[in-house]
């Protein structure tokens, strides 16, 4: 199979059932993630067999993820989602022919919505995957056949209606990671060229280009909240203008002169949920001659008010909680916090409770530039890192492992887990424990750091591993940031090696993946 979009496209289609059986088509970072009709008619072994496919990953009902990597999933989404159009749009014509020609209407119309809704996307669906755990070609490594009854069982349990609103949630903030990653960049590289004294001219439009997303986040956040939660998307962003609007200075609530941004991109979320609710309760309840007159105008009024007079409040409350919470965690338990965080967050991954992360980090890159939180829970990644290698140098005779661990090991280091926890650690079991020990002495190394006033932040979310130095920003000098981010990592690796050299492989382990 050529590697070119199209035919990864094509390729993957084909292993889940066809471009009929998709209902949902979105992405984010590195992640093709599918919804599908029919669970059964996915063929996961053959998806993880494909080239250019680094994984995939189980987790909720009736859709699944294909980890693709960075940049290569923005195209081959792209194909996918042309290819499931195209058979969307037969399907249709050859349903409404069909009711033309025969007096059984209402069977055909049936097909036909059933059809259209099958073939649609909904980039807000619950951006999670899955692949059933019976009726599937079983690999010849019992290695392999662990992990898939591993991820079965986990997706059992984040089949619940909390983690199900949580996927919603970091839903909305997804789709915001590419523009948070450039101008975080661009920021990053505007501010080395003030430090340095070159090219004044110019710095003033780069903080310009790097910023002016971040004024308006609450906007973009509102429009995808709607989105995902089925109102109309402009109304969702006209609500949460509110919040970043200028003359919001002028209002007082509580007794308090609000400010533009009070609530940040909380406020956004709140304002935009309650603009949805009453979008709703108005499109039920308004006769159809007036509701694209009143709706709208019903929808922004209330939701605007109870903005300005509540949320905001509300919402400025906790975010400020947020960044001062986590300034003091940092600043005194510093060390602590950074092992537990680092040590703890793969397992909140396998929970799926990790999405609740996200409306954090964005607060606060909004607050102050960066998150303190991203760099500590980082280091998993590089716990993975060092535990694949020690597998690869103990287990030399296992061919078919150490394949694994030499294929997904490039991704691992740019932060792409996926591929090393379910093809290597978890599947073994020890080696997952003892990776997360190396997660926990990376964060504990730059938790140390920060209790000696060393920050180290980053201006985005989405990448990790080395992909992340771009991003790093702190309250000290770049190199002091890099260099500290960057001993998280070789420590990381480095405990993590061990711990799973010394204790996460015993000697009948290797009888034990071979057997």
């Amino acid at each position: 199979m050529r590697n070119d979009p199209a035919s990864i496209a094509a390729a993957v289609l084909a292993r889940v059932g066809g471009p009929a059986n998709v209902t949902s088509v979105a992405h984010c970072m590195t992640r093709l993630r599918l919804g599908v009709a029919d669970p059964a008619a996915v063929d996961g072994e053959g998806l993880r067999g494909l080239p250019g496919v680094l994984g995939v990953v189980a987790d909720g009902e009736s859709s699944l993820q294909v980890v693709l990597g960075p940049g290569v999933v923005v195209e081959v989404t792209a194909a996918v989602q042309i290819q499931v159009d195209e058979v969307a749009e037969v399907d249709a014509v050859t349903a409404t022919a069909a009711t033309t020609a025969t007096s059984g209407a209402a069977t055909a119309q049936t097909r036909v919505g059933e059809s259209t809704a099958a073939a649609k996307p909904q980039v807000g669906d619950q951006p999670v995957g899955d692949q059933p755990a019976s009726g599937q070609p079983v690999s010849d490594l019992p290695v392999d056949a662990a992990g898939r009854e591993l991820k079965e069982q986990l997706r059992q349990r984040n089949a619940t209606p909390f983690k199900t609103a949580l996927r919603r949630v970091a839903a909305v903030f997804v789709p915001l990671i590419p523009a948070l990653i450039g101008c975080g960049i661009l920021a990053g590289i505007n501010g080395l060229l003030v430090n340095a004294g070159w090219l004044p001219g110019l710095t003033p439009a780069l903080a310009a280009v790097a910023s002016a997303f971040m004024a308006l986040i609450a906007v973009f956040v509102g429009y995808n909240t709607a989105k995902e939660f089925g109102g109309t998307p402009v109304l969702g962003g006209a609500v949460a203008a509110v919040v970043v609007y200028p003359g919001v200075a002028k209002v007082t609530a509580f007794g308090v002169q609000l400010a533009p941004g009070q609530g940040g991109v909380l406020g956004a979320l709140a304002a935009a949920l309650l603009a949805t609710r009453v979008e709703k309760w108005c499109r039920g309840r308004v006769p159809g001659a007036l509701d694209v007159l009143l709706t709208p105008t019903v929808t922004v009024l209330v939701s605007g008010l109870v903005t300005l007079y509540g949320l905001m409040y509300a919402a400025g409350v906790v975010a400020s909680a947020i960044g001062t919470a986590a300034n003091w965690l940092l600043a005194t338990t510093g060390a602590l916090a950074g092992l537990v965080l680092g040590g703890l967050f793969l397992p909140l991954v396998m929970l799926g409770l990790h999405q609740a992360l996200i409306p954090i980090h964005a607060t606060l890159i909004e607050q102050q530039g960066y998150t303190v939180l991203l760099p500590l829970l980082a280091m998993a990644g590089a716990g993975q890192v060092g535990a694949a290698l020690a597998v690869y140098v103990r287990l030399r005779h296992d061919v078919s492992l150490r394949t694994t661990i030499r294929s997904a090991l490039p991704a691992g280091l740019l932060g792409v887990g996926e591929p090393l926890i379910y093809g290597v650690s978890l599947p073994l079991g020890r080696p997952f424990v003892t990776a997360c020990a190396g997660g926990a002495a990376g964060g504990a190394f730059i938790g140390f750091f920060a209790m000696l006033g060393d920050k180290v932040g980053a201006t985005a979310i989405g990448p990790s591993g080395w992909a992340l130095f771009p991003l790093l920003a702190g309250n000290r000098s770049p190199g002091m940031t890099a260099a500290v981010y960057g001993g998280g990592l070789l420590t990381g690796y480095a405990v993590g090696f061990a711990a799973t050299y010394f204790f996460g492989l015993p000697r009948g382990s290797r009888a034990a993946a071979s057997a």
